[in-house]
């Protein structure tokens, strides 16, 4: 006797017409790739290599708490490499090797985000 076949869906999902769902994560990120042009830069063969740099520099320990960032996305101790002051687009602000620091994710995610926002008076 013959296996039964599923049938494909003949509808495809529709994207929703009235903008993300709040609490989407991912969709927010998703928009803001698309929207903010220096976003870009982060993908840059450039980037990757700037990155390595600073973190080799700075030994893979948070210059702000001392972890060792030895974890891999998405870990808390994973590495990121934050700018020191906002760029906000600034070229020159973005690639400049002195406003870089290697900081964990843990700390870049809560600590680090808690002072922009009270900078930005959000």
């Amino acid at each position: 006797m013959g296996r039964l076949a599923t049938l494909k869906p003949r509808l495809s999902t529709l994207a929703p017409r009235l903008g993300r769902m709040p609490g989407d994560e991912a969709a927010r990120l998703r928009e803001r790739d698309q929207t903010v042009n220096w976003r870009a830069w982060y993908k840059t063969e450039r980037w990757r290599k700037l990155r390595l740099q600073v973190l080799v520099r700075d030994a893979y320990t948070c210059k702000q708490t001392g972890v060792l960032c030895v974890g891999k996305y998405p870990a808390p101790n994973s590495p990121v490499v934050d700018h020191k002051i906002q760029h906000h687009g600034d070229e020159q602000l973005f690639w400049d090797e002195n406003n870089l620091q290697t900081v964990s994710k843990a700390y870049h995610d809560s600590e680090k985000q808690k002072q922009e926002r009270a900078q930005a008076g959000w």
